[in-house]
């Protein structure tokens, strides 16, 4: 399916002026952004979609759901194999139900609302700006740089980190129970994994943890690679979906073709080739 929409048309641009960078009502809403990342690890930029589209946003990545690749597996929150040799105490050996599905770019049309938004170089020095970059780039990667995030009834994404320090996602369409987005902000950061606490979230520890109320069309900003966060079990009859827009402050950063192959079940010449590394040491 496809929209007649132009890009940036889409965002509701009286509140979230991307096309007057640097003017005051833009560094207004940066400010109020960065402020809180700062506290809380995420932000929330309701109705960024203009309401009026919220049905076409829906519909488009609705009709994406057939091309989710669909693989259930045991994981732990690194995303390393569930057989690596850990101390008897390392939090990797909790080990959980991964249930959700992925479409890869490549079956994103690029006439969709999701695809326009996030090859618009305005978007990207808008979000840029308000996670304090001087830029961000696209991933070269041909499958993860923009992807559909599919949780069907019944399933759940569990605790887990991201390998971008910075991600950024909507939600396109609400389950009909559960689902709730959850994290633990800055739970660990580039030079220390607290693997302490992160084993006490694991077991149960519901203290640092935070909720969110997502509505489709909402646009999140997330410092996921230092917040352990998860999506509950989604009940009901409906799936949800939310795009996950993949930005790098380096240009070239390609996934590796262990991981690729795990959310797509496929990997292209690209992934076989050198990749950029990421800059920290910690475990996926």
């Amino acid at each position: 399916m496809s929209t007649s929409v132009a890009p940036l048309e889409m965002v509701d641009t009286d509140r979230y002026p991307l096309t007057e960078p640097d003017s005051p009502a833009w560094r207004e809403v940066v400010g109020r952004t960065r402020a809180e990342l700062a506290d809380a690890g995420c932000s929330v930029l309701a109705d960024f979609i203009r309401p009026e589209l919220r049905d076409v946003l829906r519909a488009e990545c609705a009709a994406l759901e057939p091309h989710a690749y669909t693989k259930i597996e045991q994981v732990n929150a690194y995303n390393i194999a569930v057989d690596e040799p850990l101390p008897e105490d390392h939090p990797g050996r909790t080990i959980m139900e991964r249930g959700n599905a992925f479409v890869a770019r490549d079956r994103i049309p690029a006439s969709s609302i999701i695809a326009r938004l996030y090859t618009s170089p305005l978007f990207r020095r808008f979000v840029a700006d308000c996670f304090g970059l001087p830029e961000l780039h696209e991933l070269a990667d041909p499958l993860s740089g923009l992807t559909l995030n599919v949780i069907a009834p019944g399933r759940a994404h569990p605790w887990h980190f991201d390998t971008n320090t910075h991600t950024v996602s909507m939600l396109t369409q609400a389950a009909a129970d559960g689902g709730i987005f959850e994290y633990c902000p800055d739970i660990r950061s580039a030079a220390d994994e607290n693997f302490a606490a992160v084993r006490s979230v694991l077991a149960g520890d519901t203290g640092p943890v935070r909720r969110l109320g997502l509505r489709p069309g909402d646009l999140q900003l997330f410092k996921g690679r230092f917040a352990l966060h998860r999506v509950s079990t989604v009940a009901g009859a409906i799936a949800r979906h939310s795009a996950i827009f993949a930005y790098s402050e380096r240009p070239g950063v390609i996934g590796s073709a262990e991981r690729t192959r795990q959310l797509f079940g496929r990997v292209l010449p690209a992934h076989l080739a050198e990749r950029t590394a990421r800059g920290d040491e910690l475990l996926d």
